[in-house]
């Protein structure tokens, strides 16, 4: 077979891995076995009556889709079966990552179990178990586990997140990663009869390594920078850390990926090529050396990875390594091209899945704008000059999938990575490998080195402080306007015409100079009016919108450090839409779990209006608007009590109503009545109310509306379906024709209550779940509501039949 037809067979067998995850539903391995039969019409006549190369893509297109399906049909296979959730079960296995410190107190760690106990825990015989958890064990202050090898007594649950439009999901890491369970350990001890494979001495000595590295760089006054940039462990980096690296777009230089491997394959080819000539030049031709020169650079690179952990951008950046040391071994006139096709497939080959990964993206996208830009040019640049144009390229070039994926493009990246980059190729990653190296033999030495790394990763840790804490203009656009910057920056770059380049760069300028202008407040038109109810687990918010104007119900709950849904869920989703700014924003009242990341949102938005239950307690979260930096006074805001009637727009009558008293907590919150004057249809928004409050709510309502009856209305169950909630007065008066709960996932609280879900569903409502569903979009079209489920717009490995959500039920 040609070159030519291997390159095009690798980038089939590429597009076929890709294109499985843009299916909606998972083959059945019957035709995946199918797609890997159509290799035999490569041995049958019909071969001769197709294009050549048609039939060779064909070919690599079917063997794509049907590798990449078996693994997958594999890993979904072992997932926990549904009556083992929550249910105390005890399994041996060992450590297979890294533990690092969680909250409240916890260790968290990945496990693969190797043996299950129990009789009554075994599921059917064709039932495969999970091989991986995903586990937390909390309460341990020493923060250390008791062994490699462990026997366990742990509580388990199936892959579950929170689901929405846009935003981060938690369930397509786990799958990405391969997790079948999360849990909780209830008791640990050491395991030694545990037959410790070869995976499982490798996981031994990483964790090893870590504890080495930790031991002796202990005193290092950048010792969390040192632990991930030596290994890749970045489990001792703080949230500040992370702030400083999201400012300045620099959180590839801790990850371990390509341009590490890179270091250490130049590093490792250079003293190998000296060292053979050195010692035997008169007995070694050059291709031998040459020969020996590239095995030495894959060992190394290859030992590098282990160490760093062999995660998925170390694999990939191998891989790529070795694919370009073959071809310079080769020394053969290959086009570029060819080389980054070849290594594409060669990683999708040994990681399938490796399309899930941003980082896939984001590092063959690098790669292929480098190419574009130097791949043409005729005379050397100079490093500088080649430095300054690989920034812009990287910078422009992957502006567009950025956005596409929910992130931001910081401008201080464009500085810090033009100083950032070199500075730690050349002076910090040598500091800290050889200095780790020279530790390992002279244990004596560490003193000097550590101050030595301290050094120098001193003047980059301040350098990008000082980046980090320069008020840059955001640049703001549309993706398609952006898409058109990076291409013109593009071709300003490699378009080797004056005239051309100079008329780009002014208009890039002038769009760089109306992209930092504030772009107002203007939100997108709907056409009818919508109702969002979010998934944010075990708490709630909502969005009312119609016309332009937008109406936001709680923001969701917020554990500090660990989770805040209006990071997660809202922010992303809400600039997905193109919302900038938040007419009127009820929090009904201070709980957490209702009003969490309030600061973040008055940062985010322009927020016209608050209106709530608990003023007070309202005005002394908003404090934190300070803390984080926002210019923004929360003073220009407008926080005011719950009462009176309103408009959203013509089309949407607004009524608030608290009860009257000196209520705090779950009994001072807001009710929202949103009606949909032309259709007749009304949605309540209660809060957490409990059964007191809600005759008093009751009484009101009929005081105020004796025959405005709406002919559908939609209740957002009271407390998320708790027992206290949901009294037989109010589900009888009101006779809802639909309740929808929002209640996280097998949560420690279990709502909603069986009790409530059996009343309502005796008055004939509807009943939806948002821990089932996932976000719920409900439209007005033609006087019917049009409910959409954000599970019926999920991919194949969240909603497929079997998984947590399809068999998902309300108790």
């Amino acid at each position: 077979m040609s070159r030519s037809s291997t390159v095009l067979g690798a980038f089939a067998f590429s597009c076929g891995v890709i294109l499985l995850y843009r299916l909606a539903v998972l083959p059945p391995p019957v035709w995946l076995l199918g797609f890997a039969l159509l290799t035999l019409l490569w041995l049958l006549p019909i071969r001769q009556r197709m294009p050549r190369l048609f039939g060779l893509f064909l070919l690599g297109l079917a063997l794509g889709v049907a590798w990449a399906g078996m693994w997958a049909h594999e890993r979904l296979e072992r997932q926990l079966p549904p009556g083992l959730e929550g249910v105390k079960a005890s399994v041996s296995g060992y450590v297979c990552d890294l533990p690092e410190a969680g909250s409240f107190k916890s260790i968290r760690f990945s496990f693969c179990v190797t043996q299950w106990y129990g009789i009554s825990l075994t599921p059917e015989p064709d039932v495969s178990l999970p091989k991986m958890l995903r586990l937390a064990w909390y309460g341990q202050t020493a923060g250390a586990l008791p062994d490699h090898r462990l026997r366990l007594e742990v509580v388990l649950k199936r892959p579950h997140g929170t689901l929405n439009p846009a935003g981060f999901r938690y369930e397509d890491w786990l799958f990405r990663k391969g997790y079948q369970a999360t849990g909780s350990v209830r008791s640990a001890v050491p395991d030694p009869a545990v037959f410790c494979s070869l995976q499982c001495q490798y996981h031994r000595f990483q964790i090893n390594l870590a504890h080495w590295v930790d031991e002796q760089f202990a005193d290092a006054r950048y010792h969390p920078l040192i632990a991930s940039l030596l290994i890749g462990n970045r489990g001792h980096l703080s949230s500040d850390h992370w702030e400083v690296f999201k400012a300045t777009g620099t959180i590839h230089l801790v990850a371990i990926s390509g341009l590490h491997l890179g270091l250490v394959a130049l590093g490792a080819g250079f003293v190998a090529r000296r060292l053979l000539l050195a010692i035997s030049a008169y007995r070694m031709s050059e291709q031998t050396v040459r020969l020996a020169v590239f095995f030495a650079v894959v060992f190394c690179c290859l030992l590098y990875a282990l160490a760093a952990g062999f995660t998925v951008p170390t694999r990939r950046a191998l891989v790529m390594v070795a694919v370009g040391g073959w071809l310079l071994l080769r020394a053969r006139q290959v086009p570029v091209w060819h080389s980054i096709i070849m290594a594409l497939g060669l990683v999708l080959l040994f990681d399938p899945f490796a399309p899930l990964d941003q980082g896939f993206w984001l590092s063959f996208g690098a790669v292929s704008l480098l190419i574009c830009v130097f791949a043409g040019r005729l005379g050397s640049t100079g490093w500088l000059a080649g430095l300054v144009l690989a920034q812009g390229a990287v910078f422009a070039g992957l502006w567009p999938l950025l956005e596409l994926t929910g992130q931001g493009q910081p401008v201080g990246g464009l500085l810090a990575n033009i100083l950032a980059i070199p500075w730690v190729s050349l002076v910090v990653m040598p500091a800290i490998i050889i200095g780790g190296l020279t530790i390992a033999v002279f244990p004596d030495s560490s003193s000097p080195i550590v101050q030595i790394i301290d050094a120098v990763l001193g003047v980059m840790w301040g350098f990008l402080e000082w980046v980090a804490g320069i008020g840059w203009p955001a640049l703001e656009g549309t993706v398609p306007e952006i898409a058109g910057f990076g291409v013109l920056v593009l071709l300003i770059l490699t378009v080797p015409v004056r005239a051309f380049r100079v008329a780009g760069a002014v208009l890039v300028l002038f769009w760089v100079v109306m992209a930092s202008l504030p772009l107002g407040s203007d939100n997108p038109r709907v056409a009818e009016p919508e109702v969002w109810i979010w998934d944010v687990g075990q708490g709630l918010s909502a969005m009312v919108r119609s016309g332009d104007k937008v109406l936001l119900y709680d923001t969701g709950p917020e554990v500090k450090g660990v989770f805040s849904a209006a990071e997660s869920v809202l922010v992303p989703n809400l600039k997905a839409l193109g919302i900038r700014r938040i007419d009127t924003l009820v929090v009904s009242h201070a709980d957490s779990d209702h009003s969490g990341g309030l600061a973040l949102l008055v940062g985010e938005f322009e927020i016209n209006r608050i209106l709530t239950g608990e003023p007070e307690a309202i005005r002394e979260k908003l404090d934190e608007v300070r803390a984080i930096g926002v210019d923004r006074e929360y003073g220009e805001v407008i926080i005011q009590g719950c009462s009176g009637e309103d408009k959203l727009t013509n089309a949407l009558t607004l009524s608030f109503w608290q009860a009257s008293g000196e209520f705090a907590g779950n009994d001072a919150s807001c009710v929202l009545a949103v009606r949909h004057n032309a259709a007749g249809i009304e949605w309540i928004f209660p809060g957490d109310i409990s059964a007191s409050i809600e005759s008093r709510y009751l009484k009101g309502r009929a005081e105020k509306l004796p025959v405005e009856t709406p002919r559908k209305l939609v209740v957002i169950a009271p407390h998320h379906g708790s027992k206290t909630s949901s009294s037989d007065a109010w589900v009888s008066t009101l006779r809802p024709n639909r309740v929808i709960y929002t209640a996280g996932y097998r949560h420690r609280y279990g709502h909603p209550h069986r009790d409530i879900t059996a009343r309502y569903r005796g008055a004939g409502a509807e009943a939806l779940n948002t821990a089932c569903s996932g976000a719920l979009i409900m439209t007005v079209a033609g006087g019917a509501i049009k409910t959409r489920e954000a599970r019926h717009e999920s991919p194949f490995w969240i909603r497929g039949p079997g998984l947590a959500r399809d068999q998902c039920k309300i108790p």
